[in-house]
């Protein structure tokens, strides 16, 4: 007697969901979910976290890396995410420049910062 299998039913190919997904969410939104994701990484690696355990995320090294980052993306999508989400993605990386300032024991110099060289000095 041959074995049957049962017919998949309609196989799902992940790939393909997330393709459409991702192609139903506008371009506005991808962007400020983004940031809002290097803004989080950011702010912990300044050691802003809540809890006891904030200052043993302290990565001065990795946090200038997220806000490099970070300003690279606000900068270039400014012009294209519209007014209200530029402000507030710009006024997110500031705070996080600012933030990375307070936290480091050798300071840079103004326009050295993280993301200074695309957004100009901080201070």
């Amino acid at each position: 007697m041959q074995s049957q299998t049962p017919p998949e039913a309609d196989p799902v190919d992940p790939g393909a969901l997330a393709a459409r997904d991702i192609a139903d969410v506008p371009a506005a939104e991808l962007i400020t979910t983004t940031a809002v994701h290097l803004m989080s990484a950011a702010a912990v690696k300044c050691g802003l976290a809540d809890g006891p355990d904030a200052a043993d995320h302290l990565d001065l090294a990795e946090a200038r890396i997220l806000i490099t980052a970070l300003a690279g993306l606000v900068v270039t999508s400014a012009p294209d995410v519209g007014g209200q989400h530029a402000r507030s993605l710009r006024d997110g990386l500031r705070s996080l420049q600012l933030a990375f300032r307070e936290a480091s024991d050798v300071p840079d110099e103004p326009g050295k910062g993280p993301g200074e060289r695309l957004t100009g000095s901080v201070v």
